[in-house]
């Protein structure tokens, strides 16, 4: 439920509904706005209305939250939340662009890769440490090794990181490594795995599974925002489909739609929704156009001795172009690049 009080009502009011609603074992939520102070209440209804908490004289209304994802939805907040990225932002009235090999290979591909990205504008670096891959005979990524240079890349060229977490057990080991904790499509219903991101306050990109209906998508963010990690950001990476032409569909309605129904941040990845290097401009471009906070995207030195990805990965000139071209893009819908 959603508990609106009255303009006058103080700090001290709202403590005190507050501790009535944590009284009866339902979880209470404050979020004090800049004209009045809103609260909320998760768990039984029937519970709630037995306090009989409209009867309080700084109480105007109460109303119940429709969406099965609760603490994300625009019920629950209305504007729209920005997350820290380093010292960058990622949502509002900003639009960022993260790069990088799909998974860390050695220094000087990390290095060679960094410096072209930076050199463009990016202002977010990605690569893989550990790496689900659906053959096991697939490069398998170096493991804390790979972290160890990921994080001296990211020191050297001034710029946050970004790597996928596999395994809830990991996240003591990984979160001194990385700015933030990317929870990959294979991973997305892993509920232990949510929860333990949960639990830290560590800037988290969620990316849709392959399978997934945006409430399941939305309800996997939850999970994590339920147990106190606000950081979290939306990443549609493209669904599985029939058609076989690219390796996923881009849904890029979707990410129109989560706009209006989530107030998190949402990025795009291009390069796992298509498959192909020569689709991931116009479809970053497309991004843009509905709506996304950022994109993430595959950039190699030389993607053609990438040990994964290599034919999604943008080279130098792939990157410089997609860079120059969305520009006007970016301008266009009122954005600046973050």
């Amino acid at each position: 439920m959603i508990i609106e009080l009255k303009p006058e009502a103080s700090e001290a009011d709202a403590k005190e509904i507050l501790t009535q609603i944590e009284s009866v074992k339902l979880k209470p939520l404050y979020m004090p706005g800049t004209e009045r102070i809103v609260l909320g209440a998760l768990g039984d209804e029937i519970v709630l209305h037995s306090l009989n908490i409209t009867a309080h004289p700084m109480v105007e209304n109460i109303k119940p939250i429709l969406s099965t994802y609760k603490q994300v939805s625009r019920e629950m907040q209305s504007h729209d939340t920005q997350v820290a990225f380093g010292q960058n932002t990622i949502g509002g009235g900003t639009f960022t662009v993260i790069a990088g090999p799909c998974a860390v290979e050695n220094k000087e591909q990390m290095f060679e890769s960094a410096k072209i990205i930076k050199k463009y504008g990016a202002t977010g670096l990605r690569g893989g440490a550990f790496k689900p891959r659906t053959s096991p005979y697939s490069f398998q990524g170096l493991e804390e090794e790979g972290l160890k240079i990921l994080q001296e890349t990211a020191k050297e060229f001034n710029i946050p990181s970004v790597t996928e977490i596999v395994d809830a057990n990991h996240v003591d080991m990984m979160e001194p490594y990385v700015d933030a904790f990317q929870i990959g499509a294979r991973n997305m219903q892993n509920f232990k795995l949510l929860k333990a991101v949960g639990q830290t306050n560590k800037t988290t990109i969620l990316k849709r599974g392959m399978s997934a209906t945006i409430e399941e998508f939305l309800l996997a963010a939850e999970y994590i925002y339920n147990e106190g990690n606000k950081n979290i950001i939306l990443c549609e990476r493209g669904i599985r489909t029939y058609e076989k032409a690219t390796r996923n569909t881009l849904d890029l309605n979707a990410v129109a739609y989560i706009k209006t129904k989530s107030h998190l941040p949402i990025i795009v990845d291009p390069s796992h929704g298509t498959g192909i290097r020569e689709l991931v401009i116009p479809m970053s471009k497309a991004a843009i156009a509905c709506g996304a906070d950022g994109i993430i995207v595959e950039a190699h030195y030389n993607p053609q001795i990438a040990l994964s990805d290599g034919q999604q990965s943008l080279d130098e000139a792939y990157f410089e172009k997609l860079m120059s071209e969305l520009t006007p893009f970016i301008h266009a819908s009122g954005k600046v690049l973050s």
